[in-house]
């Protein structure tokens, strides 16, 4: 459930705008609830909605729009991998079957420790650098042949 600490920190979101344009705040708000909990409940769509005042499925849209919202639970280290034609290019899919085969897990899966996510996402704005992904919807790492998947996945696994 949403508590009150996250309401006011929604309050302070939705000050930003003026009050008939509180559903502004509705990205910041989910992006609160997702940092409480790792993941977006339907549960708490339904609070962020009532609190900006706006129609549910408008916020579900958002929610599902948009790959940085993870509606349901996800690895420690969430690894979203670009598929989009630039990165296919340059083995982008390969880099998503080599993370998948070397985790033992689908595209979409979780590990069996919970350590690790495999998405496959939209552009990530680095053409240029393909293949790329994204870790826990922050950090991008570039140019990721299998030795630096490798590297990558050691990193982070002696990192917990």
């Amino acid at each position: 459930m949403i508590s009150e600490a996250m309401r006011e920190r929604f309050a302070r979101e939705a000050a930003k705008y003026p009050p008939e344009q509180r559903q502004s705040a509705v990205m910041a708000c989910l992006a609160i609830v997702q940092e409480a909990f790792g993941f977006i409940s339907q549960e708490n769509e339904l609070a962020v909605a009532d609190f900006l005042g706006m129609p549910a499925i408008a916020v579900h849209e958002v929610t599902t729009f948009y790959n940085m919202y993870n509606q349901q639970p996800v690895g420690r280290y969430k690894l979203n991998v670009c598929t989009n034609l630039p990165c296919q290019l340059r083995d982008g899919e390969g880099a998503l079957e080599h993370l998948c085969s070397r985790l033992g897990v689908e595209e979409g899966g979780t590990t069996a420790d919970g350590l690790f996510t495999v998405q496959k996402s939209e552009c990530l704005g680095a053409c240029a650098d393909a293949p790329v992904l994204l870790v826990n919807d922050r950090q991008m790492v570039s140019f990721m042949d299998e030795e630096r998947l490798d590297a990558l996945l050691e990193t982070l696994k002696n990192a917990k």
